[in-house]
């Protein structure tokens, strides 16, 4: 009995072990980042195409008051309510005293500057692909926005879901860099995969949630249930979105349908970032989506 007893302690050590180098927090290299330049117009870019403000700037802020990034918007979901916090230059309240390599861990991997886990309400499993000269841009035009004093709030999450060190699993489990329409792109519609995939986030609204969180990459785009629980996100695949590319380009700089309508809800927060990207970017977009195939499972059901 002592033996099974002391190989079964000597296991379940290890099996602890493995757990907590599994699920430790991934850091970035920083020689991927030596001897880029940043180039604050691409950082201007960066900003508008990865919806920073959006999230991070007040909800009712309209213009250049989407530069002041105090944080503090309230995210409810069937996991706790998550709270924006201040991402702006302040080097006590914001992010002013990160480091260039201190943003690429948060972005790329949803790691902080102390090694905690980032929750993933961070659209960090997008992020994942991003350059390293995006990040050193957008590192270096966030420098330049105003520095606010407000402190961020803690996150409202409750048990088990607190504990920080479980997102480790959950990242081996959800989080997978790479791209997920592959094939014979064109450059332009390997342009607009990169705005949609990597900095826009778009499936994060778009693509359906498994119990988890997970984003159902099977059905990628296809539509999802609105988080506040009234009505659906559209599908935005090539088997249900019939606008034309100049269609879409339209729609992602002016907000207006080809049926002479507008956007509304979330979509006018989103319009304002994109209407700020150029023709090709929006262009680039259009003709990623047209290439985005229905998913072989079906449709998500309503």
């Amino acid at each position: 009995m002592r033996r099974i007893f002391l190989f079964a302690a000597v296991a379940a050590l290890l099996v602890g072990l493995a757990g907590l180098l599994l699920t430790r927090p991934q850091r970035v290299d920083h020689v991927i980042l030596d001897g880029i330049s940043p180039d604050l117009a691409n950082g201007e870019i960066v900003f508008y195409a990865g919806g920073c403000a959006s999230c991070h700037a007040a909800p009712d802020a309209v213009g250049e008051e989407n530069l002041i990034l105090a944080g503090g918007r309230r995210f409810v979901s069937g996991f706790g309510t998550f709270i924006a916090p201040n991402i702006s230059s302040d080097p006590l309240a914001g992010i002013g005293s990160w480091s260039t390599l201190d943003l690429a861990n948060a972005l790329i991997h949803g790691t902080g500057p102390k090694g905690q886990h980032y929750y993933p309400a961070f659209p960090y499993t997008t992020y994942a692909n991003l350059t390293a000269e995006d990040v050193v841009s957008l590192h270096a035009f966030l420098g330049t926005l105003p520095a606010v004093a407000t402190e961020s709030k803690a996150h409202e999450v409750g048990f088990p879901f607190s504990v920080r060190r479980g997102l480790g699993g959950w990242k081996l489990l959800f989080m997978a860099p790479g791209w997920v329409v592959e094939g014979d792109l064109t450059e332009q519609q390997i342009r607009g995969r990169y705005l949609v995939e990597a900095l826009g986030h778009c499936a994060e609204c778009h693509t359906p949630r498994n119990g988890f969180g997970g984003l159902k990459r099977e059905l990628w785009l296809a539509g999802a249930p609105n988080p506040s629980g009234k009505g659906r996100i559209p599908g935005l695949t090539s088997g249900q979105l019939d606008w034309s590319e100049a269609d879409i380009a339209e729609y992602l700089k002016s907000g207006f349908t080809p049926d002479y309508d507008s956007a509304g809800g979330d979509m006018v927060e989103v319009i304002e970032n994109t209407s700020r990207l150029t023709d090709d970017d929006r262009l680039a977009i259009a003709a990623y989506l047209k290439v985005v195939p229905v998913s072989s499972t079906g449709l998500p059901s309503e």
